[in-house]
């Protein structure tokens, strides 16, 4: 057989195939097998801490916060009111991921409708334009059978040799007769956005000029002739002479005096002269500096008023203000507080010492609130200042009280570290602190004079006679039933202490007279023997008396026995009483009102009192000092400004802004106008006193 012939072996390569899968698959599941059998094992590191069970165990609780972990804590800005470094208290803890710029227009408004119905347009166009182009698809198909039957017709003119013109004729006919499809509309952005924008009217510039008046001239005109020109020259020969004589007549260790004080003076002059050139100039630039400094209390002195004190019925509030201190004064007492009758800015301070054990120098201060850091006028003294007055008509004229019992006056158009005038041994000054001094009306010739009250039981006179003070004892306070017999049967009388007094505002006469053993004693300038009545007023010293500004029977007195008590000084008893439980330093009317006054406490507190809205306690107690420890001494009211002043033991006056329920007015009625004036006051006081008055004691 030939290879060709012999049958071919036939091989299954299905089976062959199927036989490798099973090995393939065999292999697969053993070695699968193997694996899972194994235990798995982890593998550490070889740095990995071993902990134990309770260890991992342990869960860590992690809290979600708002606060921005990048932010910094610690910013520091420079404090211009305070004068350091601080820390800001509150941190921007927002974080910005993603930020867009939309604009959104309500539905409602204008703008929404009319986009509103300016898509409605929009949408309705494109339903017409969908219209057309269904109609025409539609017309197309029409014309489809009839373009293949025109087809078939031109083969077949072909083939019979139909001319080409008339082919030509046929096909413009019927482009003619077909309908032409409408053009498709451009659809409008839907996301097009236009701008709106308007241009503002830029007003006409104008140009505002003045004409001023030329300054008035004068023609001078002079002839020079020989012989003025000779007289001249003859004039200052003959003074050349005189000099020459006098020097001639000095010895020669005047002559060297001469010499010096001539140098000394024109360098003082010189220096002078040069420091006059600034002094105005500086002061304008400090009071610049400052008003910016203190811009903001000066602010809140102008236009600040509490709005809580709407929701306060019968309470008001002190604003801190601006607070006086001077380096020189800062272990002195604040011991006098007066402000200046004509500048109602500026008000003086004296300061010196209450305390036996520690007396020292003193000084006066004249600060003004245009320039808080430092004081206008400084006076010094070789002993403390404790009271001080200012005069009415002549408010440069400043008298002041010792505590070694002299009186002095200071004259501020003269400001010089000694005062213009001061007592002495000779002249009669007190033996004992003086207490309180207060201008009078001028004598009968003229001259100025004040009175003086001192513990030696004094009250004196003092006049100004040319360059010297002349004084007058007016009255000796001596204590009734204290008299002793001495030696011989000589009657020794007791002599009161006085610490305050104050003269009757309309009776130049009368006045009051305070004293440490807790009485008041009512006198006349004209009766030096004896009182024209005697009030028990206190258990303890009497520190301040005031007649009312408003009413004429009125007065008011404070004491350390922690009393406050209104006087009519017809009637020997109290009208009012009021406990503060502290000893009470200083009282003092409000100018405005009849029956708004302020007393302060050694506790450190200022009390505000007005008697038409609460007879019965303070509207106002606020501490006013930083510490505890200080003691305030003395109030004064501002005479215009809603303002007082409060003098501490540590030589630092603050200024206070009064909220405006500590100065309600009347309110103005519809259809009525306010009445206002010293007789409405008088009448307003007036009624307290009748409701007190008519109380009768229970029996």
């Amino acid at each position: 057989m030939s290879p060709k012939q012999q049958p071919r072996r036939q091989s299954n390569p299905m089976s062959r195939g199927a036989r490798k899968r099973d090995e393939d698959s065999g292999t697969e599941v053993g070695e699968g097998a193997d694996e899972w059998a194994q235990s798995k094992t982890a593998v550490r590191p070889p740095d990995q801490l071993e902990l134990t069970d309770a260890e991992l165990k342990e869960e860590f609780t992690r809290i979600l916060t708002a606060n921005n972990p990048h932010a910094p804590q610690n910013i520091v800005r420079y404090s211009f009111k305070e004068g350091t470094y601080k820390l800001i208290g509150f941190v921007n803890q927002l974080a910005v991921h993603y930020s867009h710029v939309g604009n959104l227009i309500p539905k409602d408004s204008d703008e929404g409708r009319r986009q509103h119905y300016r898509d409605e347009l929009v949408a309705g166009s494109q339903e017409s334009a969908k219209l057309v182009i269904s109609e025409t698809e539609i017309l197309e198909e029409d014309e489809e059978p009839k373009d293949a039957e025109a087809e078939a017709e031109a083969e077949a003119g072909s083939q019979t040799d139909i001319p080409t013109a008339e082919a030509a004729e046929k096909v413009t006919e019927e482009e003619l007769m077909a309908p032409k499809q409408p053009r498709e509309r451009k659809l409008t952005n839907q996301f097009n956005f236009s701008e709106r924008a308007s241009q503002t009217f830029n007003n006409p510039l104008r140009d505002r000029e003045c004409q001023m008046e030329p300054p008035p001239r004068t023609n001078f005109s002079a002839t020079a002739n020989q012989w003025e020109i000779y007289d001249a020259y003859v004039e200052e020969l003959e003074k050349q002479e005189k000099t020459k004589e006098k020097e001639k007549t000095k010895t020669p260790v005047a002559k060297k005096m001469g010499k010096i004080a001539k140098r000394k003076m024109t360098s003082m002059e010189s220096q002078s002269d040069d420091i006059t050139k600034v002094t105005q100039a500086a002061k304008i630039v400090e009071r610049m500096v400052n008003q910016n400094t203190y811009d903001d209390v000066a602010q809140d002195f102008k236009y600040y008023e509490d709005a809580a004190d709407e929701y306060r019925d019968q309470e008001g509030t002190l604003l801190p203000l601006w607070k006086f201190q001077n380096d020189k004064a800062k272990r002195l007492a604040v011991t006098a507080l007066c402000w200046n009758p004509k500048y109602k800015d500026l008000f003086a301070v004296g300061h010196g010492s209450y305390d036996f054990m520690k007396q020292s120098r003193g000084m006066l201060l004249l600060y003004s609130m245009k320039n808080p850091s430092f004081p206008e006028y400084i006076f010094s003294s070789d002993s403390g200042i404790m009271c001080l007055d200012m005069h009415v008509d002549h408010p440069y004229l400043v008298a002041v009280g010792h505590y070694d019992g002299n009186v002095a006056i200071y004259n501020l158009k003269k400001p010089h570290s000694q005062p213009a005038f001061r007592s002495s041994a000779k002249s009669g000054k007190h033996t004992d602190p003086v207490w309180q001094v207060k201008w009078q009306k001028d004598d009968m010739d003229n001259n100025l004079n004040f009175f003086s009250v001192s513990s030696d039981g004094r009250i004196v006179s003092w006049t100004l006679v040319k360059s010297e003070l002349v004084h007058t004892d007016v009255i000796k306070l001596k204590v009734e039933s204290s008299s002793t017999e001495g030696l011989e049967g000589l009657q020794l009388h007791t002599m009161g202490c006085g610490t305050a007094f104050d003269f009757h505002k309309e009776i130049d006469y009368m006045f009051l007279v305070g004293t440490e053993e807790g009485k008041i004693y009512k006198c006349s300038k004209s009766y030096s023997s004896q009182f024209l009545d005697t009030y028990d007023a206190h258990n303890m010293a009497v520190d301040a008396v005031s007649w009312n500004p408003y009413h004429t029977k009125v007065f008011m007195s404070c004491s350390s026995d922690w009393t406050v008590k209104i006087w009519d000084h017809t009637i020997k008893t109290p009208m009012f009483i009021y406990d503060l439980n502290s000893a009470v330093g200083d009282v003092a009317w409000a100018p405005y009102s009849s029956t708004v006054f302020a007393a302060v406490t050694t506790n450190g507190k200022t009390h505000v009192f007005d008697l038409s809205i609460n007879k019965y306690e303070a509207i106002c107690n606020q501490p006013v000092v930083a510490k505890k420890k200080n003691k305030i001494t003395h109030v004064q009211f501002n005479p215009i400004h809603p303002i007082i002043i409060v003098g501490d033991d540590r030589g630092h006056v603050t200024c206070l802004k009064l909220s405006p329920n500590l100065r309600k007015m009347p309110k103005e009625k519809k259809g009525q106008e306010v009445q206002k004036g010293p007789a409405v006051e008088i009448a307003k006081l007036d009624k307290l006193l009748n409701l007190v008055r008519e109380v009768k004691p229970k029996v």
